[in-house]
């Protein structure tokens, strides 16, 4: 199928309150991923990678660090009509902000009718994954769909923070509920369910359809998940696409259904766990589908120091370690480090993640911590080693992962 005949709609505007305290001063979709990648930058790449080159981002929560990337690091060909292009909350229709995801596109209505496309791809901004959406939108023209969702199976204690399907033997949409407290099983997997993936593909003149229809419903609360698709599939022939079946190029069989909501801090330090990992599960390092970002002229990652025997030796395992880092004289090990981060003599660094900027003095003891924004760590200080210690400092989740906020001074 002709993927010019797509606009791409990527709703970008979610406050992330599960990631707090790194959503406390940016929108969920700008938060770093592995190092040097935020995560609207997943989304995006997909898109172009499959070809969709039509592509409007929707902010609206703390979004000035977002648009700052999105502005500075995406460019596409506007000399054929090629754009990623950032769509502020506007408040076209009077004075409120958006009332829900529905309500996003309801509000700019205005781009379809300036863009005329035959299909509408929303996607939120805020998983990682790779997916070649060419096949999708094959599969959606395939079935005479006016709806698609991608789909893929969460265990199911985890199911009721996603929209739950339920399909007949082709694929078609018979049932779906919205974060159910009770979700339904697969009958071919009693311990997950069948959860939606935020990705769709529309057929226009449906879409408008539906969001026009619940605007004018008082009754609705303008959620996607909450009102358009549960309405939708009693009416028309809503499909659901097996995520399992897409393969994209340069794609490892290890890598299939890879996807991840990274909504809460263990989910988010779970996924940066993968990414370390001797044959990661999600391999960043395939040339034949990038994930794309803002690149900054900074220098090579460097290492120095090499005195074994006073144990300062600057040397990182089984990490990722951005541009402009200087590692001297400290070990890491299953870590990432983002740009121009430095770690100095007798440090280590354990399973953890630190942000961009963020130095870490001499003789430092870090575990499972994640380090936000251009923080300044004390030599000598320990983070990760005794929860009660850190709790009285710093924000520390249910599975024992600390986080020093933005900001933090000790």
């Amino acid at each position: 199928m002709d993927a010019a005949r797509v606009l791409a709609m990527v709703l970008a505007g979610g406050a992330g309150k599960r990631l707090l305290p790194l959503t406390a001063e940016r929108a969920k979709p700008a938060v770093p991923f592995a190092g040097r990648y935020r995560l609207v930058d997943f989304v995006l790449s997909n898109l172009v990678n499959s070809g969709f080159l039509k592509i409007k981002v929707l902010t609206q929560y703390m979004s000035d660090s977002l648009n700052t990337h999105v502005s500075r690091g995406w460019h596409l060909a506007t000399v054929v009509d090629n754009f990623v292009e950032l769509v502020p909350a506007q408040q076209r229709l009077g004075p409120t902000w958006y009332r829900g995801s529905a309500d996003a596109l309801y509000q700019n209505l205005n781009m379809l009718t300036d863009e005329r496309p035959d299909y509408v791809a929303i996607l939120w901004a805020d998983h990682v994954y790779k997916m070649d959406l060419r096949e999708m939108l094959a599969f959606h023209c395939e079935m005479g769909a006016t709806l698609t969702l991608a789909a893929t199976p969460v265990p199911l204690a985890q199911a009721k923070d996603f929209g739950c399907i339920t399909v007949d033997e082709h694929w078609r949409m018979i049932g779906y509920r919205e974060k159910p407290a009770d979700p339904q099983p697969l009958p071919s997997q009693p311990d997950a369910a069948l959860a939606s993936m935020g990705i769709h593909i529309f057929s226009t003149e449906v879409l408008v359809r539906a969001i026009a229809a619940d605007a004018a419903n008082k009754e609705s609360s303008h959620d996607f998940g909450k009102d358009i698709v549960p309405r939708l599939f009693q009416n028309e022939p809503v499909y659901v696409y097996d995520f399992s079946r897409n393969q994209h190029p340069g794609m490892t069989e290890q890598e299939r259904g890879y996807w991840r909501d990274v909504g809460t801090l263990h989910a988010y330090w779970s996924a940066h766990m993968d990414l370390v990992s001797t044959a990661p599960i999600f391999n960043l390092y395939n040339m034949e589908w990038p994930i794309h970002t803002y690149y900054r002229p900074l220098p090579p990652a460097k290492f120095v120091h090499d005195m074994p025997s006073e144990g300062r030796v600057g040397f990182a395992t089984e990490s990722m370690v951005s541009e402009g880092c200087i590692i001297s004289g400290g070990r890491i090990h299953r870590s990432v480090l983002s740009p121009r981060v430095r770690i100095n003599s007798y440090c280590q660094v354990y399973e953890s993640i630190l942000f961009d900027g963020v130095n870490v003095g001499r003789r430092c003891r870090l575990n499972r911590t994640i380090v936000d924004k251009g923080v300044d760590i004390p030599a000598g200080t320990e983070i990760g080693y005794d929860r009660a210690a850190d709790e009285k400092r710093f924000h520390v989740d249910e599975s024992g992962i600390v986080v020093v906020k933005k900001g933090y001074k000790f």
